[in-house]
């Protein structure tokens, strides 16, 4: 009797549930069927393809069906780790992305700021147009430009030669050493501009009556950004950077194939490139898929840890 009434409260708690979570979406119906389509959209193009994940677990090859591969288990799973590179590349992914994460996590939230202090609107939305331009311009076009400036043959080394500066053209290019900043600042010019947009959309909603009280208290313009305005967006920018760590294992694919030359490739070779390269290229498309899903594995742990201690140290998380 003790068992069956358990099961009945258990039971009638759990339709409760259900009856509040029908009642909470009959509420919020408008809501949901604006946001139908993208819902639909993301389905279709970001879950359907998972199902792809299971031909890393097969010796595949295209023309045949999954039914005559044989099952290979996690043996692509344990032949990337066993490869002579593997850690040079899994270094070269984690210092560029971490670069990206600090320098290019930091920078827009900095523009942003600046941008809000100033009073001109028209010159405003001229430097918010500039800064925006960037992020536009395809990388084939970007990889051009670098070439053309920073090449032997390019215009610095041949205004520098011109001027008796140097005697010979700087290999700034070919040199291993210098790819992860100059990819780096090639990243930041690209996207700093539009990535601050969400910030500027942050500082928009913070209460205009704390810059006044600030004003009273005799606070100046770094006073009321520093007291004022970061704390106002914090939310905005740690949500931010809890994503953000979720693409440590991101750390580009376009940049590394255009910038990258074989002599720097010690540098510029990463997880994605390698895949390309040594999966799609070659034909081993269950190694590719196997890479591919394990890093999105590990990126969702990285997101989740970085929640859990986020909300643990400032009481703040995504969910």
């Amino acid at each position: 009797m003790e068992i069956q009434a358990k099961t009945g409260m258990k039971q009638t708690g759990f339709k409760g549930r259900m009856n509040r979570i029908g009642k909470r979406l009959y509420k919020e119906k408008e809501l949901w069927i604006i946001n139908l389509f993208a819902l639909v959209w993301v389905g279709i193009f970001c879950y359907g393809p998972m199902y792809g994940i299971i031909y890393s677990f097969y010796d595949y090859f295209p023309g045949k069906s999954l039914s005559e591969s044989k099952f290979v288990g996690l043996k692509y799973y344990v032949e990337f780790f066993t490869l002579p590179d593997v850690w040079l590349i899994i270094r070269n992914t984690l210092v560029i992305s971490s670069l990206g994460l600090t320098i290019g996590f930091i920078a827009p939230v900095i523009l942003a700021l600046l941008m809000n202090e100033l009073r001109s609107i028209k010159f405003k939305r001229l430097v918010q147009t500039i800064s925006y331009l960037p992020h536009f311009v395809s990388w084939i076009v970007v990889a051009s430009i670098i070439f053309t400036m920073l090449g032997s043959e390019g215009i610095i080394n041949d205004v520098l030669m011109k001027m008796g500066i140097i005697h010979e053209p700087l290999k700034i290019l070919g040199e291993g050493e210098y790819f992860w900043a100059l990819l780096t600042s090639a990243n930041l010019w690209k996207g700093i501009g539009f990535s601050s947009i969400i910030y500027i959309a942050a500082i928009a909603g913070v209460d205009q009556e704390l810059y006044q009280a600030g004003a009273v208290d005799g606070l100046g313009r770094f006073g009321m950004a520093w007291h004022i305005t970061l704390p106002g967006i914090r939310p905005t920018v740690l949500l931010l950077f809890i994503l953000g760590i979720g693409t440590l294992l991101n750390a580009g694919f376009e940049q590394q194939l255009l910038l990258g030359t074989p002599a720097t490739r010690e540098y510029h070779e990463v997880i994605e490139t390698y895949v390309y390269r040594y999966g799609i290229q070659q034909g081993r498309y269950s190694f590719a898929t196997a890479v591919g899903f394990m890093s999105s594995v590990l990126g969702l742990m990285l997101v989740l840890s970085a929640n859990k201690i986020s909300k643990k140290m400032t009481g703040m998380s995504i969910i």
